[in-house]
């Protein structure tokens, strides 16, 4: 499993590519051959970047889900819809289609924002008003709920 740490500022093209930056290359440098996977986030007007093996194992998580049931498949439609495996180019750069593209606002200033497992694309403004969201008490109080109570199994 590949762990995701950095968050890195980086430009759009006018064709909608992304150049990895070079730390992240080296990162995803092993996988690349895979292909990454983008998807819209459901939590944030985001784009989600999985390598092809992370995907995969959210997959299997979802295969295990009864297709007879309406609210699983329903759940499976709407998760997946709009994913789509791209190919980094010899150059380092990834396209994002029109779609992705529109729904996360880009711009010509973009974010990747680690999350641990997958990396967050977002457009810089919108990235630095969600950061921003949180005062500093707020995150204080966040950091102690969901970190604070789980410190034996976490150290």
């Amino acid at each position: 499993m590949i762990t995701f740490f950095e968050t890195y500022q980086c430009k759009a093209d006018a064709k909608g590519r992304i150049s990895l930056p070079s730390g992240l290359k080296n990162i995803l440098n092993d996988v690349l051959a895979e292909g990454l996977v983008l998807k819209r986030s459901v939590f944030k007007p985001c784009i989600e970047l999985y390598p092809m093996s992370e995907w995969k194992m959210i997959l299997e998580k979802m295969s295990k889900l009864s297709q007879f049931n309406r609210k699983n498949l329903d759940f499976i439609r709407r998760f997946t819809a709009d994913v789509k495996v791209v190919d980094v180019d010899n150059a380092g750069r990834f396209l994002i289609p029109k779609h992705l593209f529109d729904f996360a606002q880009l711009d010509k200033d973009v974010v990747l924002a680690s999350t641990i497992t997958f990396i967050e694309i977002w457009d810089k403004n919108l990235y630095e008003q969600d950061i921003n969201s949180l005062d500093e008490t707020e995150f204080m109080r966040l950091t102690e709920e969901i970190m604070g109570n789980h410190a034996d199994e976490l150290s």
